[in-house]
């Protein structure tokens, strides 16, 4: 799970298992998300690694969700995930 900011000051959530590649990917637009064309330069953030595929994807789902200013503390935090949003009250419930 990793957050990638815009140039225009942006937050994008997204889920791989490769980070260093899909970043590059971002940064090129080639199989990067359409959402991030033509708004970089781009910088990665924040990565964090999740138990489990479905782990990484209930996580972005949830952060999406955030405010802007929440998901700027966990930027400026660096904290895994888990302790983060026990440190904010935030629950979440894997299924």
């Amino acid at each position: 799970m990793y957050l990638i900011r815009t140039v225009s000051n942006s937050l994008y959530t997204g889920v791989t298992t490769d980070v260093a590649r899909r970043f590059a990917e971002h940064q090129n637009g080639h199989k990067g998300a359409k959402y991030l064309r033509g708004k970089g330069p781009l910088t990665l953030v924040y990565y964090t690694p999740c138990q489990s595929k479905q782990h990484a994807f209930s996580w972005e789902s949830f952060i999406k969700r955030w405010p802007k200013s929440t998901k700027e503390a966990l930027v400026n935090s660096q904290l895994p995930l888990s302790v983060f949003a026990s440190q904010f009250g935030l629950s979440m419930k894997f299924s």
